[in-house]
């Protein structure tokens, strides 16, 4: 059984919550209109998180009769709405950076102020890496999700400040505001990097070409042992893999040896690929019906 992965969601949580507090300090501290753009980010990040904990519970749920494949997709759910947060920063973001850059303001005690948000984004790289080693031990989406925006958020912290101690030592006050505006295309391309991703999977997308790559060292075996396959399927449902491949046998064959080499493959495939749904259909290799079905609707006799 696949352990819960609701307390990730929780660190990611904590973390945000910890982190708004250190750069809402760090904004207050400077009135840095770029550290301002990296705590409202941070708000996103927390929301981000409440959604996750909420769609993971809901994955985690096992299947039922109104949901025979389980609830893996809805943590597709979880990674579009976090897309969209961040479209929704970057747009407050890029607002407030031009309304600084029309009307200049300096920035006070700076020193301290980016002191606050290194430690914060120290939080949130240490988050980061927690969360996508599980999602990627786990194939979760929405840890995957979430670490991927905690690391943008990361690079653009280190951007802000930098650009920040810019200020500081050159009294270029436009500065400020012109990094806010990198800030915000940058976490658009993370929004949108996410949202596709997410449509992807809510419309049965593949499995990437590594895993496609694994399925067949396992088959290419098989083959040389005299089987043949086609009609070979996969799909992503959140965590869960979902794998159909059609067997050629020799028409001879019993039933229960067909059978026993099924069972094999399907064994051999759930080891290599992990949280993975695995099923064959058994078919006689020399009868020429066997090789209508290849494609997905089968053609009508």
């Amino acid at each position: 059984m696949t352990p819960s992965l609701k307390r990730y969601a929780w660190l990611s949580i904590a973390a945000a919550i910890a982190t708004i507090l250190l750069k809402g300090v760090a904004w207050w501290l400077t009135g840095s209109v770029g550290l301002l753009s990296d705590a409202i980010e941070s708000f996103v990040n927390l929301a981000g998180a409440l959604m996750a904990l909420g769609m993971l519970t809901l994955a985690e749920r096992p299947a039922d009769d109104g949901h025979a494949y389980g609830h893996g997709k809805a943590e597709y759910f979880s990674s579009a709405f976090e897309g969209f947060l961040i479209l929704l920063a970057a747009l407050s973001i890029g607002y407030t950076a031009i309304e600084r850059l029309l009307h200049p303001q300096s920035l006070d005690a700076v020193g301290i102020g980016l002191m606050v948000s290194v430690v914060a984004s120290v939080i949130n790289f240490a988050t980061a890496r927690t969360l996508m080693a599980v999602g990627r031990q786990h194939n979760s989406i929405t840890l995957e999700a979430d670490a991927h925006h905690l690391m943008t958020d990361v690079w653009t912290s280190v951007g802000v400040i930098g650009g920040v101690g810019l200020v500081w030592i050159t009294g270029w006050l436009w500065l400020d505001p012109a990094i806010a505006l990198l800030v915000a295309v940058n976490i658009v391309w993370t929004g949108w990097q996410l949202m596709r991703r997410s449509a992807t999977g809510l419309m049965d997308g593949s499995l990437p070409p590594e895993k496609l790559a694994e399925i067949e060292v396992v088959l290419a075996r098989y083959r040389q042992q005299g089987l043949a396959f086609h009609a070979l399927r996969t799909r992503q449902a959140g965590s869960r893999a979902f794998v159909v491949v059609h067997v050629l046998v020799p028409g001879d064959w019993t039933v229960q040896q067909g059978h026993d080499w099924a069972e094999r493959i399907e064994v051999e495939l759930r080891n290599v690929l992990g949280h993975v749904h695995v099923t064959t259909h058994l078919e006689p290799a020399e009868d020429p019906v066997s090789m209508i079905d290849q494609e997905l609707d089968r053609p009508s006799s």
